[in-house]
């Protein structure tokens, strides 16, 4: 007879989320979001930027925009809490943002992007982290006005990723910067 596995009393557990208390502390970097026309990207787009504290998100274009069910639903709500606008004219909301002192940040693979970790930025910067549709990528007229292009090093056999994983991973390594 085998004797019972003995109780474990201090193992470590996941906690629950009703220790979480919310900041409502931002940092200095928006998104400006052009074409992001599947609403799973949108809101998880939302649900991103309430995490990690991104001040507000620009919608242009044929992007999605709140209220929608199904942005509702993968952003956990969060639209209603992360402030956002929805322009038409991608270029016109570029211009104001780098006329308000915002260094335009474009995540795209192109013949003159750097590596995200090799971003031109410094404390102190405030940054518009510019997002493509996952189909076209961001609009040339864009790329010409950015401050820096910079992409994610891929290491597998796709050249490219989601648009909201790439967004997370950006937007993390970014704020390590600011």
């Amino acid at each position: 007879m085998t004797s019972p596995l003995p109780i474990v009393t201090n193992r470590k557990m996941q906690t629950d989320h009703s220790s979480h208390q919310p900041s409502t502390d931002t940092y200095p970097l928006c998104y400006l979001a052009t074409d992001i026309g599947t609403p799973s990207n949108v809101g998880g787009l939302f649900r991103i930027a309430d995490a990690l504290g991104v001040e507000k998100i620009y919608l242009t274009g044929e992007s999605l925009v709140p209220p929608n069910s199904k942005i509702r639903k993968v952003s956990r709500s969060t639209e209603k809490y992360v402030p956002y606008e929805y322009h038409s004219s991608a270029v016109n909301i570029a211009q104001t943002l780098k006329n308000k002192g915002y260094r335009l940040i474009c995540l795209e693979i192109a013949s003159n992007s750097v590596e995200l970790k090799d971003t031109p930025i410094s404390k102190g910067n405030k940054i518009c982290l510019v997002l493509g549709s996952e189909k076209d990528g961001v609009n040339p007229e864009l790329l010409e006005l950015a401050d820096a292009v910079v992409h994610i090093p891929m290491q597998g056999i796709n050249s490219s990723m989601n648009v909201t994983s790439a967004c997370a991973i950006a937007t993390y390594a970014l704020l390590e910067k600011i």
